[in-house]
């Protein structure tokens, strides 16, 4: 997790995941990652980062556990970053963001969809609640204080959950 994280924040799990994927850079990695590249060469490509940048990001991945670092080639040395399955539970949320924007857009003027590969059909994710299967956008749904709530977290919600 990363020292930006606000010491009232850091139960915060909306800030905790942020300090995970809250840069520009790592969503576009976590993107080719999920497309199905792996290496160093091919998210520079792709990317357009520098190398020193994207070591650094790459880096960070790793370190948080999102990527794991493994050899593919002996000599000389080269190294693939592969999706743990920590990394791996971050799709649904990439594919949400992508979800967000393409609604806000017609049809014809999406440059990425997501599809069944079976069919070709596009599919509409949605973030349900799997007990009443309503969208978890609808209003009845808000954040509280968890079992593991600490002074300040309870306090905010003591507050009226800004309502």
């Amino acid at each position: 997790m990363s020292a930006r994280v606000r010491a009232e924040d850091r139960e915060c799990p909306l800030s905790t995941a942020m300090s995970y994927v809250g840069e520009w850079w790592t969503i576009l990695i976590l993107h080719d990652c999920f497309d199905g590249y792996t290496r160093f060469d091919q998210f520079e490509a792709n990317i357009g980062l520098s190398s020193s940048m994207l070591t650094s990001r790459l880096k960070a991945l790793v370190d948080s556990g999102v990527l794991v670092k493994r050899a593919y080639q002996e000599r000389p040395v080269r190294h693939e970053y592969v999706l743990t399955d920590f990394g791996r539970s971050l799709r649904p949320i990439l594919v949400a963001m992508a979800a967000w924007r393409n609604a806000q857009l017609a049809p014809e003027d999406r440059a990425m969809i997501l599809v069944d590969t079976g069919t070709g059909r596009e599919v509409e994710p949605a973030v349900i609640d799997t007990a009443t299967g309503l969208p978890v956008s609808d209003p009845r749904f808000v954040f509280t204080a968890g079992p593991a709530a600490g002074e300040q977290m309870l306090e905010r919600y003591r507050r009226g959950n800004g309502r």
